[in-house]
């Protein structure tokens, strides 16, 4: 993507960044979309969507995964506006779930092993260059950006090409 491997006049460039994660069953077969929006200096928008699908899987999981994929897409350092519809991914930093679940060794408040701590340390990993605000929507409200997350990641989830989650644990 473009727009998205460049500086802007020696400041870092705003990615917008939309994902979506669904899954036919929970567990069951689920898939992930991710949607990247950039502006060139000329105005021009670049926008990039990538999807996959697995096998057997969370819905958080896919959550989490179009966000690492998203993140992990950028080549340089950004600014960048994460919009999902789920409420774990965006409060585990809008409230600060994450600091609390590194500070006690990866357990939550009620000392229980934090779950999906692969998927949280791959996104802290790639979250990290860059300075990520998180927003949170109301998922299947008619957002363009949201239902089209949503429609590739049925899509992916019911392809015949999936992929193992080998995070997934049962």
């Amino acid at each position: 993507m473009k727009g998205v491997e460049r500086e802007q006049k020696g400041e870092q460039m705003l990615i917008k960044i939309y994902t979506d994660g669904a899954c036919s069953g929970n567990p069951g077969k689920g898939g992930y979309g991710t949607i990247l929006i950039a502006q060139d200096d000329n105005g021009k928008i670049h926008r990039k969507e990538l999807t996959e699908g697995f096998k057997v899987t969370t819905n958080n999981r896919m959550e989490l995964l179009a966000a690492i994929i998203g993140l992990e897409a950028l080549k340089k350092p950004c600014d960048v506006e994460l919009t999902s519809d789920s409420k774990y991914l965006v409060d585990a930093f809008n409230q600060n779930w994450i600091d609390g679940w590194q500070k006690r060794g990866w357990r939550s408040s009620n000392k229980q092993p934090v779950k999906n701590q692969d998927l949280w340390q791959r996104l802290l990993k790639a979250k990290e260059p860059h300075n990520v605000k998180f927003i949170w929507i109301k998922g299947h409200a008619g957002h363009e950006f949201n239902e089209r997350c949503d429609q590739m990641a049925v899509a992916s989830a019911n392809s015949d090409n999936l992929l193992d989650d080998t995070g997934f644990i049962q």
